[in-house]
């Protein structure tokens, strides 16, 4: 993609314009629109969204500070690989976060967050039919809403601050991965919430965010330009067993 395509956008003037640039860079690197190698120029942003060379300097910090540019001397700024052991670290994170949001919720469950929640979940499956592509959105919105009825919108922003290399092998993963048995493992999760299953829905939360470690392999296997891996290749990932689960 042409850096001129990449940003045509209209920069909103009212707005903070750093955060503005550094969003859409960050969604068109996620959405892997710009790819792995692809160069990419404070100067020719700067043109292109009419402004000084400054706020794109502040966003491509910000992008190189998660993994997402590199600074090469000589050679200038580049689309970075997606670095594979950042994606298990990231992972193992958010799968330790997100498993404590859930018991809170199935500890004390709340029938008008279980109705949002089924409601979500009935999007969700129009979407998996229609508009896979659409699915990510909702998935986030879903993981954001357990976040925030547990009272944890902090850790939400931090999961959000983690996963952006996770989020870049999400769109990769489109083709390989039924959205449908997803919808599912999440129907899993609110019914155990619903229910007050504790240990149900320590399962199946663990159990839906260990599905990427599956599909890994095969993703790295078609598209071996986008990953950075470690010397010695793909490592096996390392979990602690799931009580009331499937054993890793």
């Amino acid at each position: 993609m042409k850096i001129e395509e990449a940003t045509a956008w209209a920069l909103d003037p009212a707005a903070p314009i750093t955060p503005q640039i550094y969003l859409f860079l960050r969604d068109r690197i996620i959405h892997n629109d710009l790819k792995p190698g692809n160069r990419i120029s404070e100067s020719e942003i700067a043109r292109a969204c009419d402004v000084s060379r400054q706020p794109v300097r502040e966003a491509f910090i910000k992008l190189a500070e998660q993994g997402l540019l590199s600074v090469r001397p000589q050679r200038g700024t580049i689309i970075s690989k997606i670095a594979y052991s950042a994606v298990l670290d990231a992972r193992f994170l958010r799968e330790a976060i997100e498993a404590d949001i859930a018991l809170i919720l199935a500890s004390a469950a709340d029938d008008a967050l279980v109705k949002d929640l089924r409601a979500q979940l009935a999007e969700q499956r129009d979407v998996a039919r229609t508009a896979p592509l659409d699915f990510i959105q909702l998935d986030d919105r879903f993981h954001r809403t357990l976040a925030e009825a547990a009272g944890k919108s902090g850790a939400w922003k931090l999961i959000e601050g983690l996963k952006s290399q996770m989020d870049r092998v999400r769109f990769l993963s489109l083709g390989h991965f039924p959205v449908e048995k997803l919808v599912e493992q999440h129907t899993a999760i609110v019914d155990s919430i619903a229910s007050g299953d504790t240990t149900g829905v320590n399962a199946a939360i663990r159990q839906h965010l260990r599905e990427v470690l599956i599909d890994l392999p095969s993703i790295v296997a078609a598209n071996p330009d986008f990953f950075d891996l470690p010397d010695g290749g793909m490592p096996r990932p390392v979990n602690a067993p799931i009580q009331g689960g499937v054993k890793e």
